[in-house]
């Protein structure tokens, strides 16, 4: 019994011209050193410096943060697509939804961070 049969099997393979049988597109390696798509990369070289992430925001902002995005989500203040949150938010309280008064606080806190 021989050896089962893959489906690369059925089609004829095909070399680039001018590319040597055996090696891999994107890595040649070369006396210690890999070259990757026109660059050089020393193998011992250290990782380049990264910069530092920004601070994530305080506890309070992001209590702030989740209480809006809770607003957001929350469909029984009506759809939220295409408007703004102060808008939902006195859409809601014209229909009589009685909104999270909290919310209104931070919107009107913050009129220009969307």
């Amino acid at each position: 019994m021989g050896q089962p049969r893959r489906i690369t099997d059925s089609f004829p393979r095909r070399r680039r011209p001018g590319r040597p049988p055996g090696k891999v597109k994107g890595k040649i390696k070369v006396k210690g050193k890999i070259k990757r798509k026109g660059r050089v990369c020393l193998e011992s070289c250290p990782p380049a410096p990264t910069e530092d992430p920004p601070a994530s925001p305080s506890a309070p902002a992001q209590a702030v943060l989740d209480m809006l995005r809770h607003f957001d989500l929350s469909w029984e203040y009506g759809p939220c697509a295409g408007i703004t949150r102060l808008q939902r938010w006195e859409r809601a309280q014209a229909l009589g939804l009685s909104p999270p008064g909290p919310v209104l606080d931070a919107l009107l806190e913050h009129p220009n961070n969307p």
